[in-house]
């Protein structure tokens, strides 16, 4: 059977691990220890994982983060969700057809005791914000639980393999993600005074002030005096023809299997969203080796930072703008996603379709904070905190600064010994969260000698490596320390220390001292494993991917010292010199669209807003033209939101569809939340033995 593993990365360590086998519908397969099921089955070339019980259409994954249900497999007999289960030795996994039998059960159980314990601070989640509130609710001797559903602290930070924005002094700018993770967990994980969860999921918080938390499959209530909230945010979904076929998933799954679990799930990725987390994933796909045919984003410019953009376009991958998702095509699977241009009310313009063959599709179309932690805990009266994405959307870099500064308030609250914040830190913290200002034009620098840095970063964004690492102080942010637009004035030494730290890859070193008719030019690349060679030529090509000419590989500089960013030195003309910036290294026949389309050019209302319970557009958007507002009374009669995800899918599709009939935000009752966020065995609440 063919291994579907990552062989090779240019950033994360490929180490071996041990094999243990498995059983997927009676055929013997291999995993990795400690893998979840998911990964073990994708990485065996299995992404069907069963059929949906009312229309039968394959189900795979989505979120890959415990929060829907369409991953789920029989493992052992009992129903699970296999983005969280762990495979074991001689483990027998079956696909779901049709609704699961539940397994005969006959020994009876004994009703045993809840353990019940209480801590100063309760903390949800073990990402950025979280561990950099742990951090500091530590060190002023608070005590804490921090509760985390993974094995590892980290959150999205161990996803990440490309280099951090924002401050370098305040969130660790410049440096990779995971890398960033791994130091913050260490950290939390020496305070004495915080005791880590890890595979511990939080329920629901009650009226009584405590909260329910499944630990290691073992119920506990914990009584805090305040809880922490930063249990980050879920991926939202999108509407269209087809969204329901297996091989559609959110970016937060795509990175999970490629990034923490090096798997490679896809030849052929098309993505749908131009925002941060949609423009990383296409990077992060190059690096994992996979085709990205293409990109789309339905504003006229993509809403992430303007560098990754340029990154992705230099690198070979097309990003239509003003487009959207038409259909997605295939039987089972996805074969093929047609897109259309959109007119200024987001509606498709007929006759501008395109279909391009692709066995995945990525969702990347923003985010919704997890806050129901929050909420509840409001309900009860009890003492909540909040910060990171669970507060609101920003960059793991905000969710750090603000983290610290929402850990600090806190131990001071509780009567730590904290210095009054400075109005500075709220400042700095109101900068990481910006959204990306002002653009200023590109102009090419007109030195023809010495050495100097050519920087192509022309988009205001939270970001100052480059002036920081400078030895000679040659480079400065204009205005604002992080927010401002980096230039150099005079003094560059030819170090390169600002190309390789540089997180968006947009700076470049122009060196005409030993020939200035024939200028090297020095470029940072990361996808090392579609490597060049001495002597080679690349098409180079400027900030906006336009070819410029194809310039030979002189030498290529693999040190440690650079955190695997390669410098590739290229010798060129003094005309594009400075306009010179990437070099591209997929194909253009990767991105051709096919020669038919399957789509009329319209958005059908037979699309699926409720995946679990399958419930079309039409038949909620009747319900609000006959003046339904109530999502309750919506859900009484259609069955929206009923499913297993608990509407967490779904309640952003249907407030899209108000919105599309002109309802006023006010005017909606949101659904009424269940008592448990996550589905749990009634058994569960039945067995309260030591678990130590």
């Amino acid at each position: 059977m063919k291994d579907y593993r990552i062989k090779e990365h240019p950033v994360l360590p490929i180490e071996e691990r041990e094999d243990i086998r498995f059983y997927w519908n009676n055929t013997p397969m291999n995993a990795k220890k400690g893998e979840v099921i998911s990964s073990a089955l994708f990485a065996n070339g299995v992404k069907i994982f069963g059929h949906h019980p009312k229309d039968g259409s394959a189900q795979g994954i989505f979120c890959a983060n415990g929060q829907c249900a369409k991953c789920t497999v029989i493992a052992n007999g009992i129903p699970v969700k296999s983005c969280m289960t762990k495979v074991t030795a001689n483990m027998i996994v079956e696909s779901v057809e049709g609704l699961p039998k539940l397994p005969e059960i006959d020994e009876k159980r004994e009703i045993s005791d809840i353990e019940e314990i209480s801590t100063d601070v309760l903390i949800i989640g073990g990402g950025p914000a979280g561990l950099s509130a742990a951090l500091q609710l530590g060190k002023n001797n608070i005590k804490a639980i921090l509760v985390d559903d993974k094995n590892k602290l980290g959150g999205k930070l161990v996803l990440q393999t490309h280099k951090f924005f924002g401050s370098v002094e305040d969130s660790y700018a410049g440096t990779r993600g995971n890398q960033i993770g791994e130091k913050l967990a260490k950290q939390v994980m020496d305070q004495e005074n915080i005791d880590v969860w890890l595979n511990s999921t939080a329920l629901y918080v009650f009226k009584d002030k405590k909260v329910g938390i499944l630990k290691n499959g073992i119920y506990k209530l914990v009584t805090p005096k305040v809880v922490f909230n930063a249990a980050g945010a879920r991926e939202k979904f999108l509407r269209f023809p087809g969204n329901t076929l297996a091989g559609i998933y959110g970016a937060g799954a795509f990175q999970t299997l490629v990034n923490r679990d090096l798997v490679k799930p896809t030849n052929r990725l098309f993505i749908v969203g131009g925002g941060n987390v949609g423009l990383i994933a296409g990077y992060h796909a190059l690096q994992a080796g996979i085709e990205v045919v293409g990109l789309v984003e339905a504003m006229p410019t993509c809403g992430g930072y303007k560098v990754h953009a340029d990154k992705l376009k230099r690198l070979g991958v097309p990003i239509y703008t003003r487009h959207t998702v038409v259909s997605a095509n295939g039987e089972e699977t996805i074969s093929s996603v047609t897109i259309s241009q959109i007119d200024d009310k987001f509606k498709p313009i007929a006759g501008t379709e395109k279909t391009f063959e692709c066995d995945t599709l990525l969702i990347a179309v923003g985010l919704e904070s997890v806050s129901e932690f929050a909420d509840e805990c409001k309900t009860a009266g009890l003492e909540v905190y909040s910060a990171g994405d669970a507060k609101e959307i920003a960059e793991a870099s905000s969710a750090m600064f603000n983290g610290k500064i929402a850990g600090l308030k806190l131990a001071k609250k509780m009567g730590a010994d904290v210095n009054d914040i400075p109005e500075s830190w709220y400042q700095k913290a109101d900068i990481l969260k910006a959204h990306p200002g002002k653009l200023r034009e590109e102009t090419a620098s007109k030195e023809k000698t010495g050495v100097f840095p050519v920087i192509h970063c022309n988009q205001e964004i939270p970001c100052n490596p480059c002036s920081t690492v400078c030895p000679t102080n040659s480079i400065h942010l204009a205005g604002d320390p992080i927010m401002g637009l980096p230039t150099y004035e005079t003094g560059c030494i030819g170090c390169g220390k600002c190309v390789t730290i540089c997180p968006g890859l947009a700076i470049s070193l122009v060196d005409y001292r030993k020939d200035s008719e024939n200028p090297i030019v020095t470029l940072p690349y990361e996808i090392s494993n579609k490597p060049v060679k001495i002597g080679e030529k690349v098409k180079c090509n400027d900030i906006d991917g336009n070819f410029l000419a194809e310039c030979e590989v002189v030498s290529i500089l693999d040190v440690k010292s650079n955190n695997r960013t390669q410098l590739i030195k290229l010798r060129t003309t003094p005309k594009i010199a400075t306009k010179i910036i990437g070099f591209q290294v997929q194909d253009e026949e990767v991105s051709a669209p096919s020669t038919t389309y399957n789509a009329d050019g319209t958005v059908s209302d037979e699309a699926m807003v409720c995946l679990c319970e399958r419930v079309t557009a039409k038949e909620v958007r009747d319900l609000i033209r006959k003046g339904i507002t109530d999502m309750n009374q919506i859900k009484a009669i259609t069955r929206a939101g009923m499913g297993p995800c608990g509407y967490k899918t779904c309640e952003n599709l249907m407030k899209q569809l108000f919105r599309e009939e002109g309802v006023p935000t006010e005017e909606i009752e949101l659904n009424t939340r269940r008592p448990l966020y996550v589905e749990v065995p009634l058994g569960t609440f039945a067995q309260g033995e030591d678990d130590e």
